[in-house]
């Protein structure tokens, strides 16, 4: 299997389908309890999320934390409430 303790079928970069794979990367290597393996592939996961984002929509990492950034604001000043 590699790196991964489960079988993690491989996605097209620019398609949901990579977004996914390096998503099930991610919680492999946080199951297994590999800080460093978990990184990397947060790392994969953001090139394939700005893939996915420049082919589909034209627009790159920026423009998303520019939203995250927007989310967070109207978190902090109350005019959005978290769920419990």
């Amino acid at each position: 299997m590699g790196y991964h303790i489960n079988k993690i079928n491989k996605g097209i970069l620019g398609f949901p389908s990579k977004i996914q794979e390096e998503y099930e990367e991610f919680i492999d290597a946080n199951r297994q309890g590999n800080r460093v393996m978990e990184l990397i592939e947060l790392s994969d996961l953001l090139g394939a999320i700005e893939s996915y984002t420049i082919d589909r929509y034209r627009i790159d990492l920026n423009d998303l934390i520019k939203m995250t950034r927007a989310t967070q604001s109207a978190f902090d000043d109350g005019s959005r409430k978290q769920c419990i």
